[in-house]
């Protein structure tokens, strides 16, 4: 299978530069799989699509504000922080790499500073502070780590602090992420409370959303790709909930990729496991689900690993179909855009 026929074309001006006013005001396109069918609604009308039994599962990883210029000497550089290796001591992507060498200082406001303690491969720094409590410093000068479709002036005090409150889920709780589960981003309080109302079991799970996510496909052919490393938690309660469902019939709902793909890794021997764990999991068309049975998601990327999970779970045709609508439509894409409730 080539990465070429998971390619679209899309109108720029559909690529979604702001949230919505309100969370639950998005779009919703309602696909059914076995009926080929597409239907239009809100996300404000996801409570009814759900029934007593059912269970939903959300990701609760928390982003960190981990976006932030830096000057090696004059020249303003872009840092995304990708990870904690340990106190005081990070990971961080750079552009423009080819300035930021080992030793350099790096000064990201007045008494915030590092030194670059590391080079790897496309563009990675290992970055090293003096105090142990990167991610206070975070807070205190990191932006949104938006996707580069979303532009933004630098420097924008008010969309900074929309964008930190607005790229977050309401049920957020783990640091970790560095980018958001986007599916999640159209809940709002009032939409779970009334999903619980219909008696619906509610779980969460943990997966630090990282590089792996949104790293390109470079090669020709889907099945030559390989995904980096994620880390994942499945709390004892919330495999225990899906277990008992599957084996009652009852269907268990994924809010976005990152859970599908979570609950995939934990499954073995019939069962999700309750654990700790990191997963690599690439899922394209010809991938066999064994927990998942339906899908809420975002509209992504052409020739990305997320279309491409899509792809396998409702069919790499009737997805071409959805997504031919949705441009018809006028639907938003990516980020902050609709959504996609697939059945």
């Amino acid at each position: 299978m080539f990465i070429k026929e998971f390619d679209y074309d899309l109108p720029k001006e559909l690529i979604a530069q702001q949230p919505t006013a309100r969370r639950e005001d998005s779009r919703m396109m309602v696909v059914r799989r076995r009926e080929g069918t597409i239907e239009h609604a809100r996300f404000s009308d996801f409570p009814a699509r759900m029934s007593e039994g059912d269970v939903l599962v959300l990701n609760d990883t928390r982003v960190i504000p981990a976006r932030v210029w830096g000057k090696a000497g004059q020249a303003d550089v872009e840092f995304l922080f990708v990870r904690e290796l340990g106190p005081g001591l990070w990971e961080a992507l750079c552009r423009p790499a080819r300035k930021i060498r080992d030793g350099e200082r790096i000064v990201f406001a007045p008494g915030i500073d590092a030194v670059v303690a590391g080079e790897g491969a496309e563009g990675l720094r290992t970055l090293r502070f003096g105090r142990p409590d990167v991610l206070s410093v975070l807070r205190e000068v990191g932006y949104a780590p938006l996707p580069p479709y979303i532009k933004r002036p630098k420097g924008r005090e008010d969309l900074r602090s929309r964008d930190l409150e607005r790229y977050q889920t309401v049920f957020a709780r783990k640091d970790g992420a560095i980018a958001a589960p986007t599916a999640g981003l159209h809940f709002t309080p009032l939409v779970l409370s009334a999903v619980r109302k219909r008696r619906v079991d509610v779980r969460k799970i943990t997966l630090e959303v990282g590089v792996a996510t949104f790293q390109p496909v470079r090669v020709a052919r889907v099945e030559e790709h390989r995904m980096l490393e994620e880390r994942y938690e499945v709390p004892s309660a919330a495999a225990r909930a899906i277990n008992f469902a599957k084996s009652e019939g009852r269907p268990v709902t994924a809010v976005g990729t990152t859970v599908v793909r979570t609950l995939e890794s934990a499954y073995r021997d019939g069962e999700v496991r309750a654990e700790k764990g990191s997963t690599t999991l690439f899922i394209h068309p010809g991938y066999e689900f064994k927990v998942v049975d339906r899908l809420l998601t975002n509209f992504h990327l052409p020739k990305s690993t997320l279309l491409m999970l899509v792809s396998a779970f409702a069919g790499t045709d009737l997805i071409r179909h959805a997504y031919r609508e949705a441009v018809r439509e006028r639907y938003r894409f990516f980020s902050y855009g609709d959504c996609m409730l697939i059945l």
